[in-house]
């Protein structure tokens, strides 16, 4: 009984949290791709944050397209704006030049009042500290932290339930593997009697150099022994088991061995030469593509 430990590339989790000013929500999710892309959709004015989070990221997925998105959302805050003097004077100095080249170019201005000064953005100071955003982030790389278990819970469960099929159809293709290497044996004797039958015929009707006909047999015979593709298939079947049962990513490997079974697979059928052997190696190739869209996921 083979333990499967093996991780899907497709998963998804999300959580929510909040601290005193800010509530937000994570969303992780992930599908299967040939290598590793990660997509960052956090806010921007939250410095550090996107290259903070990347690594940690990446140290716990091996292969996939991952995308992490959050959704952040800032509290109502009561305190009242401060008024910041030296961006005051700054945009007062800035007002009345604007007022002496109007009034050089014969413009009439409408006086500004100070509610309007107020509304301008430079000139006021929310009471926003440093330290306030650095909290924020400490506590959203913590809460991230939960993200990633309950996306690689959900990741090591798929995973589970593809290993449970894949060895469900390795032990099929074993099984198919078994009954070839039966039917091989079956036709031997059916094809020596062929081969004599046929060989009496054309000695019969031609004259024929025996040691050329011998050689053509000898080839003949030789080109229709799938002994080498069974063996194959039989090795391709304990090394499917042990990478299922192998920890770390095993995806690319799956995706090649799949190629190795296939090609005997078409081998198996281009020389069969009986109807029940080609029975079993197109059954063998149906079961190695379902096998194939599966190991598609594993990462």
């Amino acid at each position: 009984m083979v333990n499967h430990t093996l991780t899907s590339m497709t998963g998804f989790a999300s959580h929510r949290n909040s601290i005193p000013g800010y509530s937000w929500a994570w969303e992780m999710r992930a599908v299967n791709a040939k290598g590793l892309d990660v997509r960052l959709r956090v806010p921007d004015w939250i410095d550090g944050l996107e290259q903070a989070l990347k690594p940690l990221v990446t140290a716990a997925v091996g292969r996939g397209s991952v995308t992490v998105t959050l959704r952040l959302a800032r509290d109502e805050r009561d305190e009242a704006p401060v008024v910041r003097p030296e961006r005051l004077e700054a945009m007062l100095a800035a007002l009345s030049q604007i007022e002496e080249a109007a009034l050089k170019a014969g413009v009439v201005l409408a006086p500004t009042t100070g509610g309007e000064i107020l509304t301008m953005k430079s000139v006021l100071d929310t009471p926003e500290a440093d330290d306030d955003q650095a909290a924020l982030t400490r506590a959203l790389l913590k809460d991230f932290q939960s993200v990633i278990g309950d996306f690689n819970a959900m990741r090591a469960a798929e995973g589970a339930a593809l290993g449970t099929v894949l060895a469900r159809q390795i032990d099929e293709i074993e099984s198919l593997t078994a009954k070839a290497t039966t039917a091989a044996e079956a036709r031997r004797g059916t094809q020596a009697e062929t081969l004599r039958a046929n060989l009496a015929r054309v000695l019969d009707a031609v004259e024929a150099d025996p040691d050329r006909v011998a050689q053509e047999l000898a080839l003949l015979a030789v080109k229709s022994d799938i002994t080498e593709e069974l063996d194959r298939l039989a090795a391709h079947v304990q090394a499917a088991r042990a990478l299922i049962g192998a920890t770390g990513p095993v995806g690319r490997k799956l995706d090649f061995l799949m190629q190795e079974f296939n090609r005997e697979a078409n081998t198996l059928c281009s020389k069969s030469g009986a109807a029940d052997l080609t029975r079993i190696g197109l059954d063998l190739k149906a079961v190695i593509d379902q096998m194939r869209e599966q190991v598609q996921n594993v990462e």
